[in-house]
């Protein structure tokens, strides 16, 4: 017998099958993810939790006219592949294949990219406002926030705004009680009490001035089916509350939601994750990072940990279990986790604000105004900074390198292994003047053995690694591990000098100095921008010295990265060791 899935190309087709077929197609819709997830990868437990909601959406509202936002774009797979991309689903977040996100390049039905959370409310509320100047009466506008991305204050702001308008806006608040990690706040214990039916005060959302309907069972898909099309027909800003399970349909996914956030390659047989690789490797930096702070918090009563939602992803989790009272996870508040490690700094605390660097650009203002200007000790620790892969250009954190350069008052620091990560983290509780950045990538580093005893770091002082006689290697973090390996493979490697500069700002100038004074050829690499970056930075010092040598420039070029393993970005990007041996068989 064909499966119900097998006939589904469009949500036309969706919209011909009787209730009992949406049944039996919920339950292929996730048996297709699970198989594909198992093998492929990529985020698995919030698609699941949504399917019967994804099917209901499509049957009852006409997508690509109406208009469908999914807020965090991770809870989207069952929506692509409703949508014409079932059959290249297997291509998902590989390079040249589908995005893991909503992509609005790639469908029309993607009406908005939702890379980062929180954005869903504001962006429907946009388009509704669009379609009521257009005299587009009958549209509906639709917008799905889930796994906490409620709590961030942007969705607020957009609630908040959507409230006083005629707009005819239908927000679906996903409720499943995590993101990636569990939910924290206020907000959190609310929305509970209301699930409970014991919150006191009246309906936040309709104080809010939205009409609120729920909370309800989101895996119900009859009651889900009948709610939709009443609340179709009600117009102005509306709000339904359905309560699901982040993993629905997998055991293991629903026991470990954390784990199955993005579980990796797994068996679909049993569900359990397969492991990988059984060789001994080092460290990922995020570990590094976790167990470095709890070492030094043990020791330095004053030091705090701050993450915006991430406390697995970027292991502040091991604080958090070590030292509860002094670990913070504010949710989905980047702003707020800034902010709220500036008032701490002011008090005398240690603050260590450990944000993905993509994500700190959401909070850019904030380091600026209440870090950078009153010139406060906050320590930035961004993780999966550089190319992080089959996340995409969402998550790249490619950029921080010269969107923190052009600030003043702050050191910027790229440790190019385990060891520079923790010296680095002592030397800063050490007591730093000014607010410090440090940047380290994601996944693993370069050294089994790395807890050394710690040594302080002075500041604006680079390392030399080798020393050459023609052309001059200038690396600035983890990507200087690929250039030492490459160095120790070639011929007349004595021509060759190799510098680690592991400060962006201040540069090191006493260093560039014997540099330029030594080498007709400056050679620099770095894993972020080109304009505004390491290279750029270290050119315009050179051009003002006066220095008559040439200088090659290897980074990312003024464009958006697509997604793929970091090693086919880095061979697009023109970082990859056939370019640099190409370039030096040009000069030499």
């Amino acid at each position: 017998m064909e499966s119900i899935l097998s006939q589904i190309n469009s949500p036309k087709d969706v919209k011909q099958l009787s209730a009992l077929q949406l049944r039996k197609l919920c339950q292929e819709l996730r048996e297709f993810i699970i198989h594909i997830v198992a093998v492929k990868e990529g985020h698995l437990g919030a698609s699941l939790g949504v399917v019967e909601l994804t099917v209901a959406l499509h049957y009852v509202f006409d997508a690509p006219k109406d208009k469908l936002i999914w807020d965090v774009g991770h809870q989207a797979y069952g929506h692509k592949i409703l949508t014409g991309r079932k059959d290249i689903f297997d291509s998902n977040r590989q390079l040249g294949g589908i995005s893991g996100f909503p992509k609005r390049s790639e469908s029309i039905y993607d009406d908005f990219g939702t890379g980062h959370s929180s954005t869903s409310i504001s962006a429907i509320l946009g388009m509704a406002i669009a379609a009521q100047l257009q005299g587009e009466v009958t549209r509906q506008h639709i917008a799905v926030i889930g796994d906490a991305s409620i709590a961030s204050g942007m969705a607020f702001e957009g609630l908040n705004h959507l409230g006083v308008t005629k707009a005819n806006v239908l927000v679906v608040l996903n409720d499943n009680a995590i993101g990636i990690d569990p939910s924290v706040g206020a907000l959190k214990k609310y929305l509970t009490n209301v699930k409970k039916g014991t919150a006191k005060d009246e309906n936040i959302f309709e104080c809010l001035n939205l009409y609120y309907s729920g909370p309800m069972d989101g895996h119900d898909l009859d009651k889900l089916l009948s709610e939709l099309r009443r609340l179709k027909n009600i117009q102005g800003p509306k709000l339904l509350h359905i309560i699901t399970k982040k993993g629905k349909g997998l055991q293991q996914a629903e026991e470990d939601q954390v784990a199955y956030h993005a579980p990796g390659k797994f068996d679909v047989k049993t569900g359990q994750r397969l492991k990988k690789n059984a060789t001994e490797q080092p460290p990922k930096y995020q570990d590094v990072f976790g167990h470095t702070l709890v070492e030094l918090a043990h020791k330095n009563e004053r030091i705090v940990g701050i993450t915006p939602a991430m406390p697995t992803g970027s292991s502040l989790k091991f604080m958090m279990e070590a030292i509860p009272d002094r670990a913070f996870d504010v949710g989905i508040a980047e702003q707020h986790a800034v902010t709220l490690a500036a008032g701490m700094a002011t008090q005398g605390l240690i603050p260590f604000c450990n944000v993905y660097s993509t994500f700190l650009q959401r909070a850019y203002d904030q380091v600026i105004h209440d870090v950078a200007l009153q010139n406060l000790p906050v320590v930035f620790c961004l993780d999966r900074a550089g190319l992080v892969g089959q996340d995409g250009p969402t998550h790249h954190g490619v950029f921080d390198l010269a969107y923190l350069n052009c600030i003043p008052n702050m050191t910027i620091f790229s440790p190019m292994n385990e060891m520079e990560l923790r010296n680095i983290m002592y030397t800063a509780q050490l007591g730093i003047s000014g607010p410090l950045a440090i940047r380290y990538p994601r996944g693993h580093g370069v050294h089994l053995d790395w807890k050394a005893p710690f040594k302080s770091i002075k500041f604006g002082k680079g390392r030399t690694l080798n020393i050459g006689n023609r052309v001059a290697f200038l690396t600035l973090g983890h990507i200087g591990n690929g250039i030492a390996e490459f160095l120790g493979t070639i011929e007349n490697s004595e021509a060759f000098g190799h510098y680690d500069m592991r400060f962006l700002k201040p540069l090191d100038t006493q260093l560039l100095e014997t540099v330029f004074s030594t080498y007709d050829h400056i050679i620099t690499l770095e894993d972020g921008c080109e304009l505004g970056g390491f290279g750029s930075t270290v050119t315009s010092y050179a051009n003002r010295q006066g220095y008559t040598g040439s200088i090659k420039v290897f980074a990312i070029k003024d464009e958006f990265i697509e997604h793929g393993s970091v090693e086919e970005l880095y061979d697009i990007c023109g970082l990859h060791r056939q370019a640099i041996t190409t370039y030096l068989e040009s000069i030499l």
